[in-house]
Order: structure tokens, then C-alpha cells, then sequence
């Protein structure tokens, strides 16, 4: 069985993982009602609206 010699260091092991960490900004959606940027499947902070229907009640 393969043993090895000497203890990976941690410079070496975290060398391996750093491709791991590049992580991608989350794409953005336009708002069919506002048509400004937002995450999909989330209540647009802008107007307030997901799917067509006011979610949070505006101050107006």
C-alpha cells in the first residue's frame, strides 16, 4: 500500500484546492415588471413583484 514519505504541506495542499474556490457571480434576471437586474427566483427589490404578483405591499 502507498504511504506517503513526508506530511503534505499546507502552502501545497491549499495550492491544489485554490481551483476550487473560484466561484461565479450568480447571473441576473430582468424584472418583467420594473426590467431592472435581479437574482432569479427572488421578489424583485426593486418593485417588489415575483411572478407577476406584488409579494411585499409597497409604502406609498
Amino acid at each position: 500500500m502507498a504511504v506517503p514519505k513526508r506530511k503534505t504541506s499546507k502552502a501545497r495542499r491549499d495550492k491544489r484546492r485554490s481551483p476550487n474556490m473560484k466561484k461565479a457571480l450568480p447571473g441576473l434576471s430582468i424584472c418583467p415588471q420594473c426590467h431592472e437586474p435581479k437574482l432569479p427566483h427572488r421578489v424583485c427589490p426593486n418593485c417588489n413583484f415575483y411572478d407577476g404578483k406584488e409579494v411585499i405591499a409597497s409604502e406609498a
